[in-house]
C-alpha cells in the first residue's frame, strides 16, 4: 500500500529524530498520520479501504484525523455519545467530536461510534469518515495553552450519511481496535519527547554557565548542576524503558503495560525537566523568546493527551492485579 515494509521500531526512530523540529506541534500531527489513524485500519481494514484510505494518507496525499474524544469523554472513551446507525446499506452518524488534532484540515477521519445498544466495551465500532459528506461541521479551531501550531478542532455530525462497507474490521471490535491503536501512539508520543528533553537540558546547561548572579556562573551552583544531573539520568532511564517496550512489540507481545508505564513517566518527566529548566533561566524563562518556555507548554499535552497520567496509573494498576501472588 505505498509503505516501506519496515517493522515498528523504524516508526520510533523516525519519531524520535523528528524531536529535533524546535516545537511539539508539527511531531504530534506526523504522529497522528503515521501511527493512530492508521493501524486498526493496516489490520483489520479491507483491501478497498486500505486502497481508498490507507494509500494516499502514506502518500502524504490525505491528511487523516482520529475522531475519539468528546466534550464528556476524553479519557473515558467507553462513555462516548457519537451514534452510526444502520440505515440500510449506510450509516446515519450524529453527535460531535473534540481535541481532534488536524481536523480543520483533515480529508478523512478514523471515527470511533456506538453502532449498536449493547456494553460499552462491546458496541463501538471503528470507521473511515470522508470529511467533505454533507452534515459534517467544523465548530471551530480551538485556542490552546501550547501546541499553537497544530490545529486542532471541535466538530459535530448531524445526519452524516457513510457506506456501510467503510466500516474498519468487525462491528462491535472498535474499543478493542481502539485500544491497540493507543499503545502505538503513546509510544509514538514518548520518542518524541526524548530530543525535546535533552535539548531544553543542554540549552540550559550552556546558559547557566553563562549567565552570572553574585559574580559567579549560575551552573557554578551545586544545586543547579546536580539537578541538571539528575534530569539527564531521569531521560536516559526513560529512554531504556521506550526501546525496551518497543523491542517486545515488535517480537509480537502485549506490551500494554510497559507502554503505560512509559507514557505516565514520559508525561511527568516533561513537566519536570521544563519546569526546572525553566526556572534556572530566570525571567528570561517567562518569555515566549526561549525554546525552555515553548517546551513549557507544548510538552504540557504528555500528561493530558492519549490518555491522562491517571488512566494510565489505573491501567498500569490492573495489570499488576494480574501479577501472581508470592
Amino acid at each position: 500500500y505505498g509503505g516501506m515494509g519496515l517493522d515498528f521500531s523504524y516508526n520510533i526512530a523516525v519519531a524520535e529524530e523528528l524531536g529535533n523540529i524546535r516545537c511539539g506541534g508539527i511531531p504530534m500531527a506526523i504522529g497522528v498520520q503515521a501511527g493512530m489513524t492508521t493501524p486498526a485500519l493496516m489490520r483489520f481494514g479491507s483491501d478497498e479501504l486500505k486502497k481508498q484510505f490507507l494509500v494516499p494518507t502514506i502518500a502524504g496525499d490525505f491528511v487523516a484525523c482520529l475522531g475519539i474524544s468528546e466534550a464528556g469523554a476524553g479519557s473515558d472513551v467507553a462513555n462516548i455519545k457519537t451514534t452510526a446507525v444502520k440505515k440500510g446499506d449506510e450509516y446515519v452518524i450524529n453527535g460531535g467530536k473534540m481535541w481532534t488534532t488536524s481536523g480543520c484540515q483533515a480529508d478523512w477521519m478514523c471515527l470511533l461510534a456506538n453502532t449498536s445498544e449493547g456494553p460499552p466495551h462491546r458496541n463501538k465500532s471503528l470507521i473511515c469518515l470522508p470529511m467533505n459528506l454533507p452534515g459534517i461541521h467544523i465548530a471551530k479551531k480551538i485556542d490552546k495553552l501550547g501546541m499553537r501550531s497544530s490545529d486542532t478542532a471541535q466538530i459535530f455530525f448531524e445526519d452524516v450519511r457513510v457506506p456501510r462497507k467503510n466500516l474498519i474490521g468487525e462491528e462491535g471490535k472498535g474499543f478493542t481496535y481502539q485500544m491497540l491503536q493507543f499503545q502505538e501512539e503513546r509510544l509514538w508520543g514518548v520518542a518524541t519527547v526524548l530530543t525535546p528533553l535533552e535539548m531544553v537540558i543542554r540549552e540550559t546547561i550552556d546558559y547557566t554557565r553563562q549567565r552570572k548572579v553574585f559574580d559567579q556562573s549560575v551552573l557554578h551552583n551545586q544545586a543547579v548542576h546536580f539537578r541538571l544531573a539528575e534530569l539527564a539520568t531521569e531521560v536516559e532511564l526513560l529512554r531504556s524503558l521506550l526501546y525496551r517496550t518497543v523491542a517486545l512489540y515488535v517480537e509480537g507481545n502485549d506490551v500494554t503495560k510497559f507502554a503505560s508505564m512509559a507514557k505516565l513517566k514520559a508525561g511527568r518527566l516533561a513537566r519536570e525537566v521544563t519546569d526546572s529548566c525553566l526556572q534556572f533561566w530566570g525571567g528570561m524563562g517567562f518569555t515566549s523568546e526561549v525554546l525552555v518556555s515553548r517546551f513549557y507548554r507544548d510538552l504540557r499535552l504528555m500528561s493530558i493527551g492519549g490518555g491522562t497520567d491517571e488512566t494510565m496509573l489505573s491501567i498500569i494498576c490492573k495489570y499488576m492485579e494480574t501479577l501472581p501472588s508470592k
